[in-house]
């Protein structure tokens, strides 16, 4: 029995230094004795926070959490809900700068619409004048469509004497050749040999300096937009002063028409400012910024007016007081007739008037205005407008003009 007891005793202290190893191993297994820094290099390290230097952390920070649920990398980089990112700044879309075609040859291919408008004229001369036989009444009738046609008396009379002395000559009334010398005496009475250019180019050490006047609803500032865009496709530097300071919207339009082509607008900050100071003001920063031309925009006055033509003098004299003027644009409505000329007359002695433009010469069977107004002041038409669209302005050609007449 002692033999047996022995045995249990020696079991049991075996158990017993069994299960200390065993529990001395877990311990050192899990970190919580012996050497901590060898244990650490075998153990993976729990991820660094921000900006921390893993050599430099505390001992026994480097535990790491159970392989099977490693931390998100969010979880533990944030310590809240994230701000949404904020867009990435961007830069502003440039306007977009139009580019106008040339406007030489313009009139030319405004032929059509210019013909529909003058069909009565030229059709109607065609018809009278293609007759078998011209008698009085029929000369009558000719001088009627003329006349009709704001042709003038004057001019009338000496295109009837011609074709009167051509056809008693020649003897035919033949539709082709009457049609021949129709054009060759329209053509005349249009005086082709007078100067048309516009000033748009440096004098000196100055910009060209461009003043528009007319009474109102002739289109006239509308005129001096288009007049921009017919010279920047001149590859022209030109500058715009909004000189009509009673009309509210005016320089609010006359900057977008610039602005469509890139071209700069002096205007007032205040409404009712001084006309002839903002005429001043923009001939001076064209001077500064050596444009080619400067276009000065007026307010449109009744030619009855003592006083506002008065200051439209004003505003020459006060212009004229750093740059002399170079052109001065008369803006007439041809559907005006008559009244137009009467308008042009007082016009021409307030500012001395160097060209024509016709607005609405599309709209109106009475081409005849044309030599009406250059023969009343002797200055040439330049421009006419044959519609609304933004390149409708065209400078005007004399023999496109008497082909689309009698075409």
């Amino acid at each position: 029995m002692v033999g047996v007891e022995n045995v249990w005793i020696y079991v049991i202290i075996g158990v017993v230094i069994l299960a200390g190893a065993i529990a001395y191993g877990v311990n050192l297994t899990r970190g919580r004795g012996g050497d901590t820094r060898t244990l650490d290099r075998e153990a993976p390290s729990a991820p660094a926070l921000p900006g921390e230097d893993l050599d430099r952390r505390p001992a026994g920070t480097g535990t790491a959490a159970p392989p099977e649920a490693p931390p998100a990398p969010a979880e533990v980089e944030t310590a809240g809900p994230q701000a949404p990112p904020e867009p990435a700044p961007t830069e502003p879309a440039a306007p977009t700068i139009e580019r106008p075609e040339s406007a030489r040859g313009r009139l030319a291919r405004l032929r059509a619409r210019l013909a529909r408008s003058n069909s009565a004229l030229g059709k109607g001369l065609l018809a009278l004048l293609s007759r078998g036989k011209l008698d009085e009444e029929a000369w009558e009738e000719v001088e009627d469509t003329l006349i009709a046609s704001d042709l003038g008396v004057e001019a009338t009379t000496e295109l009837v004497d011609s074709l009167r002395v051509r056809v008693k000559v020649d003897g035919t009334t033949d539709e082709a050749t009457v049609r021949e010398w129709l054009r060759e005496d329209l053509l005349t009475l249009v005086q082709p040999d007078m100067d048309r250019r516009i000033a748009s180019s440096r004098v000196g050490d100055r910009p060209a300096v461009v003043l528009v006047v007319g009474v109102n609803g002739t289109g006239k500032t509308t005129t001096v937009g288009k007049l921009a865009r017919v010279l920047v496709a001149e590859d022209r530097e030109v500058l715009l002063g909004a000189a009509d300071t009673f009309r509210a919207a005016a320089a609010d339009q006359l900057e977008t028409w610039g602005a469509r082509v890139g071209v700069a607008t002096v205007r007032s900050d205040k409404d009712g400012a001084d006309p002839a100071a903002v005429a001043f003001d923009a001939v001076k920063a064209g001077i500064e910024e050596e444009v080619d031309v400067v276009i000065i925009d007026t307010a449109g006055r009744l030619h009855n007016k003592v006083d506002l033509m008065n200051e439209l003098g004003k505003v020459k004299r006060v212009i004229e007081k750093q740059s002399p003027i170079d052109e001065v644009l008369l803006v007439l409505d041809a559907t005006t007739g008559q009244n137009g000329l009467q308008q042009a007359k007082v016009f021409a002695q307030a500012v001395d008037v160097t060209g024509i433009v016709l607005t609405k010469l599309d709209g109106t069977a009475k081409g005849g205005i044309v030599v009406a107004v250059q023969r009343q002041l002797g200055v040439p038409v330049k421009l006419v407008g044959l519609g609304e669209g933004p390149d409708d302005l065209a400078p005007f050609d004399p023999e496109a003009f008497v082909d689309a007449i009698i075409a």
